[in-house]
């Protein structure tokens, strides 16, 4: 990826993931396969990216006084599905990950768009 289009992409994953808490992954793994990445790297490389992303965005809010650590329940069962996401994803064709991952995108649209 080019250093221009890789500052803009990644300046729009942080932009999405300090507003909404996630969402760098739907610019980054379009713009990661646009740049001719496979598409199991691309979501490999956006789960990478997102980590300190997310790390960052938890310590900037924590200082804000927002109830960040009220998500440590949660961490035990998301670190079980990181893991099992992690050995799945090798194994699911690229078609089918291309379809999941746009199916993923149109429920959440759906969702955002009943509220």
């Amino acid at each position: 990826m080019k250093t221009r289009s890789g500052f803009l992409s990644g300046a729009a994953a942080g932009l999405l993931n300090g507003l909404f808490g996630s969402g760098g992954g739907t610019i980054l793994v379009p713009l990661l396969k646009k740049s001719g990445m496979p598409p199991q790297n691309a979501h490999a490389v956006s789960v990478a990216v997102i980590l300190p992303l997310s790390l960052f965005s938890a310590l900037l809010y924590s200082r804000e006084e927002f109830s960040v650590w009220k998500a440590l329940p949660y961490l035990p069962f998301g670190l079980l599905g990181a893991v099992l996401g992690s050995k799945l994803l090798p194994r699911i064709p690229q078609k089918a990950l291309q379809r999941i991952f746009g199916l993923l995108i149109l429920l959440s649209a759906v969702r955002l768009w009943m509220r």
